[in-house]
């Protein structure tokens, strides 16, 4: 075999080149392949820790807008009991309102009964002096609160009968007796007029022992009769001795306290 022909056989046996030549490109690959895991590994930490600050603004702003809707509903809840305090005041006023445009009510007591007075006299019944006690303060007293009332009128208002005695000494004892100062069996009636007032007079002088009591604060009592002038309707009456109860009461009745105006 000739020289050259051996050379190209040993060249053709020779493998390290091919095998390094193999090795780097491996080794290029697998460089490669670290590289691009490595790139791999940094994006998603670095995707994941923003993913992580993304999520903890996310949570803060969130904690935010609870706060804020908290806020809020405390807001919205506020202004609902503000409403609610407000349509009970416009109706408590709307119906003060319509109470005051009213015209008090007249509580009338009839003379008949256990309420009835005896013939001639002004002293009241067991049972009419607990009706003031109780009912009659109680019924005075959402009247007058209800309209703001000062004056209670208790009137008193007889038949056409004559008296029994004819002989009256209410100008000496009248003022005595509504002070305290006497007795109320020191009166004597004249004329049915004088035994209106003095009945009428009973019963304010028993609102003012409950007054005492701590009750009716502030309201003014007067006595007025009507003697037999004005039947049940408001009407005149016509001339008549005869006995007639139904024309035999006490009515009360409600005013505000005006302002006097003297005429001269």
């Amino acid at each position: 075999m000739s020289k050259r022909y051996r050379q190209q056989e040993e060249e053709n046996l020779n493998i390290w080149p091919s095998f390094t030549d193999l090795m780097s490109n491996a080794f290029m690959i697998i460089s490669l392949f670290l590289l691009l895991a490595l790139f791999k590994s940094l994006f998603l930490k670095t995707t994941a820790e923003e993913t992580e600050k993304s999520l903890t603004e996310i949570e803060a702003q969130v904690l935010d807008l609870q706060r804020e809707l908290r806020a809020k509903n405390r807001e919205l809840e506020n202004a609902e009991r503000r409403a609610n305090q407000l349509n009970r005041q416009i109706s408590s006023l709307n119906t003060k309102i319509e109470t005051l445009l009213l015209a008090p009510p007249v509580v009338v007591i009839e003379n008949s009964g256990d309420f009835q007075f005896d013939s001639g006299s002004a002293r009241l019944s067991n049972a009419l002096r607990e009706y003031i006690r109780t009912d009659l303060v109680e019924r005075i007293e959402t009247i007058t609160q209800q309209r703001d009332i000062y004056i209670v009128e208790i009137i008193g208002h007889t038949d056409g009968q004559a008296t029994a005695t004819g002989k009256s000494n209410l100008d000496t004892n009248l003022e005595a007796v509504a002070r305290g100062d006497k007795p109320s069996s020191e009166l004597n009636p004249g004329s049915n007029a004088d035994l209106g007032l003095m009945r009428a007079l009973e019963v304010v002088k028993e609102l003012q022992a409950v007054q005492k009591q701590g009750r009716l604060q502030g309201i003014q009592f007067r006595a007025y009769s009507a003697a037999q002038l004005l039947l049940p309707s408001g009407e005149f009456a016509n001339p008549s001795s005869e006995p007639d109860a139904s024309r035999r009461r006490i009515e009360i009745r409600f005013s505000p306290l005006g302002q006097a105006e003297t005429v001269r």
